[in-house]
């Protein structure tokens, strides 16, 4: 049996069979044909529409093709108020409690905002924080408090978080694209693999079996 690549959260939808991806969409999205998540992004929060765009978040969720809620989070340096975005995040978390999906996080500077709200909410589904691309320390606090991280382009190049990925278990680690469009999801699997001197088959029965525990897919 073929192994497949799992690509947990893209922008453009592999045309490759063996490679399985999880579409970020948003409210206003209108393809919903493949796997996909959705949620309410930080960045793009309008007071005046949060109940709508809340309400078409809970309809797609019932959606036989959606695999998580996200990306939603918290984000310091975009110009949306931080209460606001705390509020909208809260709101994401009980969507993602009551129909029973991953949450796909987005976070800048505000991790242990995130880490603290994990704690105080004690949530039932699996938090992942998607795109991570900082150091170990920060990695080995999120995963002490039961979030997955994500990795994706970052590590092609990026030396300090190719350290992080040698120090982390696989059972604790997924793979992205996010928004890149020049990298495939195999060519981040194979740079995974020989930072962890394992096989890339190896490192895809691992993903594989994270995948399927978290998405239930």
């Amino acid at each position: 049996m073929l192994v497949k690549y799992f690509d947990v959260h893209t922008h453009i939808i592999s045309s490759d069979k063996n490679v399985v991806s999880i579409l970020n969409t948003y409210p206003n999205s209108i393809d919903f044909s493949h796997s996909f998540s959705i949620g309410l992004h930080p960045w793009y929060i309008n007071r005046e529409k949060v109940e709508e765009e809340l309400l078409r978040v809970e309809l797609k969720l019932q959606h036989k093709n959606c695999f998580a809620l996200g990306e939603c989070g918290l984000d310091t340096i975009t110009k949306v108020d931080f209460d606001v975005q705390k509020s909208v995040f809260r709101k994401q978390i009980a969507l993602s409690e009551k129909y029973q999906k991953p949450l796909m996080i987005h976070c800048v500077k505000a991790h242990q905002e995130i880490i603290s709200l994990k704690k105080e909410i004690k949530p039932m589904q699996q938090w992942v924080l998607h795109g991570f691309n900082k150091n170990l320390q920060l990695a080995q606090s999120l995963l002490k408090n039961g979030i997955v991280v994500s990795f994706g382009a970052a590590i092609i190049s990026h030396k300090k978080l190719q350290e992080v990925v040698l120090e982390i278990p696989l059972e604790n680690m997924l793979l992205e694209t996010d928004d890149n469009t020049d990298l495939k999801i195999q060519e981040i699997y194979q740079k995974v693999a020989v930072i962890k001197k394992i096989e890339v088959k190896e490192l895809q029965q691992k993903i594989a079996q994270n995948f399927k525990r978290i998405f239930k897919g």
